[in-house]
């Protein structure tokens, strides 16, 4: 199998061939201070050693519940060596891991490092994982909360410029997010993709001089929709069948389209459909925090559309100054102190509905 051409490890600077590699993970896993975080990067390391050709790997649990899944090698190798085409990434870039490795966008992370050789330095998963760093780096990950955190403090910009190409991941780049993404000098993109396709296979370039507005699919890549205009995606490297989304689009072409929503989210209120995401990025300049819009049962529209925000209630929202259509203005606006939420840090749009039906 190609995976096991790739068996050593550069960590901070050090490299380790595989029996090294070997013992520092053993050791390290039966440390007694051992931090959590710690455990799953050396486990997934001795997983990736080890004679099977599967990799166990965990969806988030967003859109439904928590699933685990057998991958090849073979495949995250491939995955990792398209990534590393697209970034022009080297032999000892060094690459930034502040991802959890319990979930996929971690577990690539170390893959890209092993197939690539690139210098890996993990850090603790935190909301603000570049608050101690003063290093530069060639490569790194992060989630939106992650970037949004980096950016309330007055270094913010300096840290995030530290790295030459950043992808975000896990979320939404909410209009406000996305002001802020564009005055950075480095090279910055959003990246669509699923535990299944072992992260992205498309990516939308977020700033510089010609910030993209659609997701551009990876080499080899190609898109259509289904009849409910959700997108279908064919990566022969990753599998012969294609992959059938939930995600509502508009395909500019079969290489490049444009996200509208969650077709599971969308609300049918007197027979109008509308796409919560749609709605969020008119209003996410209006409301500093995070929100949801969903639908409620309505004994008139079927369904009648809400707004939920996170934090304790405040004045009313005054709607007259937005961009919401007629239909797309929420009825009803509800407060909950904390969204629910994955361990990958997604907001789990069901059980925020759950928390407010529960209440009315």
């Amino acid at each position: 199998m190609s995976y096991q051409l790739y068996m050593s490890l550069t960590i901070s600077g050090k490299v380790y061939s595989e029996k090294e590699l070997t013992d520092l993970a053993q050791s390290q896993i039966t440390r007694k201070a051992i931090l959590p975080w710690e455990k799953s990067l050396f486990k997934f390391i001795l997983d990736w050693l080890s004679d099977s050709d599967f990799i166990s790997i965990q969806t988030s649990g967003s859109t439904g519940a928590a699933k685990t899944m057998e991958v090849e090698k073979g495949k995250m190798v491939r995955s990792a060596q398209l990534t590393g085409q697209f970034f022009n990434l080297q032999k000892n870039d060094k690459a930034l891991l502040c991802l959890p490795v319990d979930f996929i966008a971690g577990k690539m992370m170390i893959v890209r490092a092993f197939v690539l050789g690139l210098n890996v330095v993990p850090v603790e998963p935190s909301g603000n994982p570049l608050q101690k760093l003063t290093e530069f780096f060639d490569f790194a990950a992060m989630t939106p909360m992650q970037i949004y955190n980096t950016l309330k403090h007055e270094d913010g910009f300096q840290k995030l410029n530290q790295v030459k190409e950043l992808i975000i991941g896990g979320g939404e780049v909410n209009h406000t997010l996305l002001s802020e993404v564009r005055k950075l000098e480095n090279k910055t993109y959003h990246t669509y993709g699923m535990t299944e396709t072992l992260t992205h296979v498309a990516l939308k370039r977020l700033n510089g001089h010609n910030p993209e507005c659609c997701f551009n699919a990876l080499q080899g890549v190609n898109f259509e929709k289904d009849d409910r205009d959700c997108l279908v995606i064919s990566a022969p490297h990753l599998s012969e069948k294609k992959f059938i989304t939930n995600d509502i689009v508009e395909l500019e072409n079969n290489q490049s389209f444009n996200f509208i929503g969650r077709y599971d989210n969308v609300i049918n209120s007197g027979g109008i459909k509308i796409s919560p995401e749609k709605v969020e990025q008119k209003l996410s300049s209006l409301i500093q925090n995070r929100f949801i819009l969903a639908g409620l049962p309505d004994d008139l529209l079927g369904q009648k559309v809400v707004l939920i925000i996170e934090g304790q209630a405040r004045s009313s929202i005054n709607f007259t100054n937005t961009a919401l259509l007629k239909y797309e203005i929420p009825k009803q606006v509800f407060f909950i102190d904390n969204f629910p939420e994955t361990e990958s840090g997604k907001i789990i749009r069901t059980q925020v509905l759950l928390s407010v039906l529960t209440k009315t």
